[in-house]
């Protein structure tokens, strides 16, 4: 007898195929690696180490310092990758990214390397209207925050790029929340300068 199943109802070879369709190369990846596949370990680490390259470099300058946390960060999520649950693509990658920026900051402030200063707003030129970027290439504007000092640097890439409040920074940093505040305007303002200064010295 046929037995008609309505369109919605899944058919016994949906419900077969149903968990190998839906696994991404990076879940496969993931199996492998927590199976302890040493090749499956090779390939998570040059398939990612430059995104997590990009991630220590907004804030470290020195190559030395980049590879040591980079080295650290590895260790990390090797030896903790049977805590992680997989929660669809993209979710491997944006663990590795948080676990290479609480390295990263770890590495600043256990260096001592956020050389922060508390600027009262009254001394602190800071522009409020928007900088136009549209005609600085992105590498400039790279290297321009690069340049910027260590305490400025990391609060501006917490706040800017990571999306993180002051509160949430002066937490992860161990500083006041005026004090995050004060080193966001100050970058913002020595970054309006540099900005300025390259539109003229590019359009004059």
């Amino acid at each position: 007898m046929l037995v008609l199943l309505h369109p919605d109802v899944p058919s016994w070879v949906d419900y077969m195929i149903l968990p190998f369709r839906k696994k991404s190369d990076e879940q496969r990846l993931l199996e492998k690696v927590k199976q302890g596949d040493a090749n499956a370990c090779e390939q998570m680490y040059h398939r990612y180490v430059c995104y997590l390259s990009a991630i220590c470099s907004r804030y470290l300058i020195h190559d030395d310092d980049i590879r040591d946390v980079l080295q650290e960060s590895f260790l990390k999520v090797f030896s903790s990758i049977h805590t992680f649950s997989y929660r669809g693509e993209g979710s491997l990658k944006a663990w590795m990214a948080r676990i290479v920026l609480n390295e990263t900051l770890n590495f600043i402030k256990h260096n001592k390397r956020l050389d922060v200063v508390e600027i009262q707003p009254a001394h602190a030129a800071i522009v409020d209207d928007e900088v136009q970027t549209a005609d600085v290439p992105t590498e400039v504007l790279y290297e321009f925050i690069r340049e910027l000092p260590q305490g400025y640097r990391t609060v501006f890439n917490l706040y800017v790029i990571e999306n993180k409040s002051h509160k949430e920074i002066a937490e992860l940093l161990r500083i006041s929340i005026g004090t995050s505040a004060s080193q966001l305007y100050k970058a913002k303002a020595l970054l309006a300068d540099r900005i300025k200064q390259f539109l003229k010295q590019n359009h004059d």
